[in-house]
């Protein structure tokens, strides 16, 4: 049996992104800053796109501007206001210990430029504490920014009070959505969402391409500059396929949004209760505020990057909380963000599952983790140590 379970790393592009992507490849093929008619074909796809998009997270068309995906999209939205944060004399900024790496890689580059950087605790449940940020927010705090969903552990933080703090605050409030756009309902005007992150590939559409969300009277800087595309703020004709299919993927994904992410929750509940059933093993994040695909364990005594490549040759592709597979020995920060200490840390395994799994699925993967988890114990001398007494258990 072969199972998908890393949709989190990505999603396979749906047949009617795919179709979309085709379609304006071969049919709508005109640069879209070009005056004659195929090019103003492509330009009247390419804002349709942009109004589709923006009628289904709550903004105008105004407000979208199309990248390469959603590390470019944070590190866009985190520098420009940097930038005018720095014109006011405001050069602090608040976000959290787990981010993604493109915002924290970015706020260090802003640390090592002289912005002080506070980064609040997400505690055990991976849930930032409303009350800490509102502390934290100074009359020199630029910006906040906090992901809408975490991409290891899937706790999803209460965003529409985090955007409420920020607008009493007077205080910009950006947010990594690129785990959440097109798997929960986003609204960025009911969130109080003043930048917005998205990439396409998350939710079936292509790779290489995504979205930021800017409300209304933020100025961007220019990210590249040599053309009038995207308002003069990104030049470079623009990707139109990738971006049709995008916005294709987008409409898909949340029609009848509720319906189907009950189901894959009820699947993901299963299997977490499945996995429970292993001694000495633990989720990660909270049980309740956590995506709808996401399984997140930790088991101790145990390697996480064996234990992926044993399931792989069990047909299961999965990912860990581990960054040891990327060559780094250094366990997730994510983890270590939580709370797990180092050893535990690195015994950790995400499985993202999407709408094609089934029950049989599940009943297998579990079956597979349970297996390999007691073969790698069998030749652990730290599982050794912890059964002979040498050490103590921790899970």
């Amino acid at each position: 049996m072969k199972i998908y379970a890393d949709n989190a790393a990505t999603t396979k592009i749906s047949e009617k992104a795919l179709e979309a992507y085709v379609e304006t490849s071969r049919n709508v093929y005109g640069n879209p800053s070009s005056l004659y008619e195929i090019g103003q074909d492509a330009k009247t796809l390419l804002e349709k796109s942009r109004e589709s998009i923006a009628q289904l997270i709550g903004a105008n068309s105004s407000e979208i501007y199309f990248s390469s995906g959603g590390s470019e999209s944070d590190n866009w939205a985190i520098v420009s206001i940097a930038e005018l944060g720095k014109k006011q004399d405001k050069k602090h900024i608040i976000s959290s210990a787990f981010e993604h790496h493109a915002v924290l890689h970015t706020l260090d580059k802003l640390k090592a430029e002289g912005f002080e950087i506070t980064l609040l605790d997400v505690h055990e449940n991976g849930i930032v504490d409303l009350n800490e940020l509102e502390d934290a927010i100074r009359p020199d705090t630029a910006l906040v920014t906090i992901m809408y969903a975490n991409n290891e552990i899937g706790t999803i933080q209460n965003i529409k009070a985090i955007g409420e703090i920020c607008k009493k605050k007077d205080v910009l409030f950006h947010t990594d959505a690129v785990q959440a756009v097109g798997h929960i309902d986003i609204d960025v005007a009911r969130d109080n969402i003043d930048l917005l992150s998205a990439s396409g590939h998350k939710f079936h559409g292509p790779k290489g391409v995504g979205f930021l969300y800017v409300r209304k009277g933020i100025n961007l800087f220019n990210l590249i500059n040599g053309g009038a595309q995207e308002r003069g703020k990104r030049a470079g004709t623009e990707n139109l396929p990738a971006i049709v299919a995008m916005a294709e993927a987008l409409k898909e994904s949340l029609e009848n949004l509720d319906e189907r992410m009950w189901k894959v929750a009820k699947l993901r509940d299963d299997l977490i209760a499945k996995l429970r059933t292993i001694p000495h093993s633990a989720l990660n994040g909270d049980e309740v505020c956590r995506l709808p695909n996401n399984v997140n364990f930790c088991f101790e005594g145990i390697e996480g990057e064996s234990l992926l490549l044993l399931l792989d040759q069990k047909g299961i592709s999965a990912s860990s909380g581990s960054a040891c597979t990327s060559g780094s020995l250094d366990p997730s920060h994510v983890l270590l963000a939580i709370g797990r200490v180092h050893d535990v840390a690195h015994g950790s395994l995400r499985l993202t599952i999407g709408e094609e799994t089934t029950s049989e699925m599940i009943d297998y993967i579990a079956q597979s983790v349970a297996e390999v988890v007691e073969y790698l114990r069998g030749f652990s001398p730290v599982w050794d140590d912890l059964i002979s007494g040498k050490a103590e258990f921790i899970l």
